[in-house]
């Protein structure tokens, strides 16, 4: 059970991710999450340093689906501007939404990667999913309520996972 909170790969952020390295493993997809993953939850626009990744994703004809549990405004309003397809209200981590993603791309789950923030919605839902999963590290260190909750259920399952020896990788 807990093997579902292990992530396939860990990075410091987004940036550390490549498109050409992404390529090679056959992936031409992506569902990212947005808050605290893309842009810190009270960051209304994508950064410079952001929209230069997004269209390095694009250049390499990587497909990118922002899934997010966030409401729509705040996910159609970072989305738009960068012409983005987005899944709003996606209760991660139940799987529907990764499905309604990966077919809204028309790939197929080893095609895609999922890249998020967090164990309990991001890497749960897309291991559930079979789909690769990549975990970052916040980009901000203030959470809202509920992720503040889950933050300190997933500080309970790292420390459990170092000590199995299932992880490597510093917090």
């Amino acid at each position: 059970m807990l093997k579902n909170f292990l992530p396939n790969q860990h990075v410091k952020s987004v940036f550390d991710i490549s498109a050409k390295e992404l390529v090679e493993r056959g992936v031409k997809g992506i569902i990212t999450d947005l808050d605290n993953t893309l842009v810190e939850w009270d960051r209304p626009n994508a950064t410079p340093k952001l929209i230069e990744w997004f269209q390095e994703m694009k250049d390499q004809g990587i497909l990118i689906t922002i899934v997010s549990n966030n409401n729509e405004q705040r996910v159609k309003a970072f989305s738009d501007p960068l012409g983005i397809p987005f899944i709003f209200e996606a209760r991660k981590p139940l799987v529907k939404a990764f499905r309604r993603a990966i077919r809204t791309m028309n790939l197929k789950n080893e095609e895609v990667v999922v890249i998020g923030d967090q164990l309990l919605t991001d890497v749960l839902g897309g291991n559930r999913s079979g789909i690769h999963t990549i975990l970052v590290v916040p980009v901000a260190q203030t959470d809202g309520f509920f992720t503040r909750i889950n933050r300190r259920i997933e500080r309970k399952i790292l420390t459990w996972m170092k000590k199995k020896g299932m992880i490597y990788w510093e917090e």
